[in-house]
């Protein structure tokens, strides 16, 4: 054996183990290590705040003059008023107050039928009322009352997701001052009685925002003094069957920046020959380990590429 032939040789016995441990450690590394993955995001939802709701049969802010105007006295009273988040409800029929008609106690408010209910939680609120067969008295007309309604309601609803919603009726007929009196929805109403007074009635108002509702099935602007007598004036306002809402706020959702796995290992550099890999191989289905063998087949095609080609070179330049 000639040095020529020694050395194609050597070169040949020396080259083919290099080949194949190439290609064992590019099989290994993507097998092993996988293509960079991204953590997903993922939302988390924080609580939401209760709503609120509120309801009233009855509320007066009514001043009283008595003896001419020398002695005042303020007619502040509410009815089954309640409030939640804590649910509640009232039925109380009556309302009494003391010492404002020389001393006499007063019923400001009667009626078969006086309810007021208010829930609240972290997906609705509501507020509720009615009221029936209900006489309303001031001092000065112990015998006259100055309001007797049949039946009225209030209801306001909140909702998370929805629209609010605020209804108020008034329903059958309504006597003011002793004068059977009906209501217009297009404005207020208004009833005088010669020597008595006046009472100024509006009739069922609602309202709603984004986030809110209200509701007063009936409020009265009063202006009484019975005779022109100074002896019990009255003035001021009342409300009938008030409630009110507001929605629970939404649970906010909150996405976290993505933290992105330990990034595999470099790609080794590809032997002469070697078909570049592509990268953004789409997934065909089958199990989670499909890209990782996608992977190792690409990288013994590397492999076989460059031993491929050292296989040609060194037949070359044996026949050289």
């Amino acid at each position: 054996m000639n040095s020529d032939t020694c050395a194609r040789t050597s070169t040949r016995t020396l080259r083919t183990p290099a080949v194949r441990r190439t290609a064992a450690v590019a099989a290994a590394l993507a097998l092993t290590a996988g293509p960079a993955v991204l953590a997903a995001p993922t939302a988390y939802a924080t609580g939401g705040e209760q709503g609120r709701s509120s309801a009233v049969v009855l509320r007066t802010d009514l001043d009283v003059a008595l003896l001419g105007g020398s002695v005042r006295v303020p007619l502040a009273a509410t009815l089954n008023e309640v409030q939640a988040p804590a649910s509640a409800e009232k039925t109380a029929l009556t309302v009494t107050l003391d010492g404002v008609d020389q001393g006499r106690p007063v019923q400001v408010l009667r009626a078969a039928v006086a309810t007021a209910s208010a829930t609240a939680d972290k997906r609705r609120a509501e507020g509720r009322t009615e009221l029936a067969d209900a006489r309303l008295n001031v001092p000065g007309l112990p015998l006259l009352s100055l309001l007797h309604l049949e039946k009225v309601t209030s209801r306001a609803l909140c909702e998370t997701g929805k629209r609010p919603v605020a209804e108020a009726n008034v329903l059958g007929s309504v006597t003011v001052l002793g004068k059977r009196t009906t209501l217009s929805s297009g404005g207020p109403t208004r009833v005088e009685v010669p020597g008595v007074g006046e009472v100024t009635l509006q009739l069922s108002r609602t309202a709603t925002t984004s986030r809110t509702a209200a509701a007063t099935a009936l409020s009265l602007d009063v202006s009484v003094n019975p005779l022109k007598l100074n002896v019990a004036e009255v003035n001021g306002s009342v409300v009938l069957a008030e409630a009110e809402c507001e929605t629970p706020e939404a649970p906010a959702s909150t996405a976290p920046t993505p933290e992105p796995a330990d990034p595999a290992p470099a790609d080794p550099k590809p032997q002469t020959g070697a078909e570049p890999e592509k990268a953004g191989l789409a997934e065909t289905g089958g199990s989670s380990l499909t890209p990782y063998l996608a992977g190792g087949a690409l990288a013994l095609l590397a492999a076989g590429g460059g031993a491929l080609a050292l296989t040609r070179r060194a037949r070359a330049s044996r026949q050289g």
